[in-house]
């Protein structure tokens, strides 16, 4: 494929989080890799932890970008797929940096996709009770969410992300133009994301998404994104998003909860499956459209709300329809997300296009009610 953007630039965005503080830099290439990453890989011993899948088509570059900056570079991978994020794998990641001799001046670069960085950050908060680490994100969904603000974990057999930590990268380092070799599907899943940040945040966000979406999946379809110009922008816009409220709310006492909108649904959907039906993006858009449902149902919105954002989700080719589970066995599986807590429930529902409020322990009639609507 071509290149999503023929003109060279960066961007630099900074989270302010006070010495937690790190820049986060959106370019088209990998040529400024080596400047940016040379204060934290210079004379010391880097491991880039990457997959099977995105090693053979970055993993070379990448190593001689930070090579060039002084360093000592060894790589580690880590199978693809939601369910190698588990313990096990992490045990055996950690292991790969003992035998590569890694100390606690060392360096972990994650490349890769949601996976890879989250289990990457996690490692690095874990090994020799921390080194630091450094975030390049090949997904559209890690370029706009999971790379930026510090979540690392594992998943348990009795729910997602219930091992992990808040632990910030050094930097975040975003080439939009490997979105030209990402499957339709990632990009698609990606952008479930996206559209999160619109509903949640942004208004002018979301028109902009309205505006563009059909034309960027015609080119990614057409084999040409290099003519979808306006998704640079967008992931900057989105990654700006990012920033501001974890930047006012860094361990997620707050305003950060926003960004688990559509997330209460999209969990028990995947533990449901076992996360093998959906990727995470595509179980994301299923909670989106049921979290608008059952604010509609609780009179916070109107059906306009729902028809726009299920429009969108559409025009993205994501799924809308919850699999035709039990109701109970969903309630049940809301009980184990980690976002529980010991007052119950919590959901993130719209108000309005780019306002959201969080809700606890909705009236269960009403949540039956929007499972029920929402099956296939």
């Amino acid at each position: 494929m071509n290149n999503l953007a023929t003109l060279k630039h960066m961007n630099t965005i900074k989270i302010n989080l006070a010495e937690r503080s790190y820049p986060i830099h959106i370019s088209s290439d990998f040529d400024m890799l080596t400047d940016k990453i040379k204060p934290f890989a210079q004379r010391k011993t880097c491991c880039i932890v990457s997959n099977p899948t995105i090693w053979p088509l970055y993993g070379e570059q990448v190593k001689n970008a930070i090579q060039k900056s002084g360093a000592e570079v060894c790589h580690a991978l880590i199978p693809d797929g939601e369910k190698y994020k588990n313990l096990t794998e992490l045990e055996k990641l950690l292991n790969k940096l003992v035998k590569q001799k890694l100390d606690r001046s060392s360096l972990l670069i994650a490349l890769g996709g949601g996976i890879v960085g989250d289990v990457t950050g996690f490692a690095a908060a874990s090994f020799m009770r921390g080194i630091p680490f450094v975030q390049i994100p090949t997904t559209l969904l890690a370029q706009v969410d999971s790379s930026v603000g510090g979540k690392t974990g594992v998943n348990l057999a009795a729910g997602k992300n219930l091992v992990g930590a808040f632990y910030q990268p050094k930097m975040v380092f975003i080439n939009w133009n490997i979105l030209a070799t990402l499957p339709e599907r990632e990009c698609r899943a990606g952008y479930a994301e996206v559209i999160k940040s619109g509903v949640i945040y942004d208004e002018q966000l979301f028109l902009k998404l309205e505006a563009e979406t059909r034309n960027i999946f015609n080119e990614f379809a057409n084999g040409t994104p290099e003519k979808a110009t306006a998704l640079p922008q967008i992931i900057k816009r989105c990654c700006e998003i990012k920033a501001e409220v974890v930047a006012e709310d860094e361990h997620e006492r707050g305003l950060r909860a926003i960004l688990n909108y559509g997330h209460t649904f999209a969990h028990a959907i995947e533990m449901l499956t076992n996360y093998k039906q959906f990727v995470h993006g595509e179980a994301v858009a299923i909670g989106m459209n049921a979290a608008a449902v059952l604010a509609n149902k609780l009179g916070m919105c109107d059906s306009e709300l729902i028809n726009r954002q299920k429009m969108l989700i559409e025009a993205a080719g994501l799924p809308t329809k919850i699999p035709l589970f039990d109701t109970e066995k969903v309630i049940e599986a809301f009980y184990r997300d980690k976002k529980t807590t010991s007052s119950g429930l919590n959901f993130v529902l719209p108000t309005s296009i780019g306002k959201v409020e969080i809700i606890k322990n909705p009236d269960l009639s009403a949540l039956s009610a929007t499972i029920d609507e929402c099956k296939i």
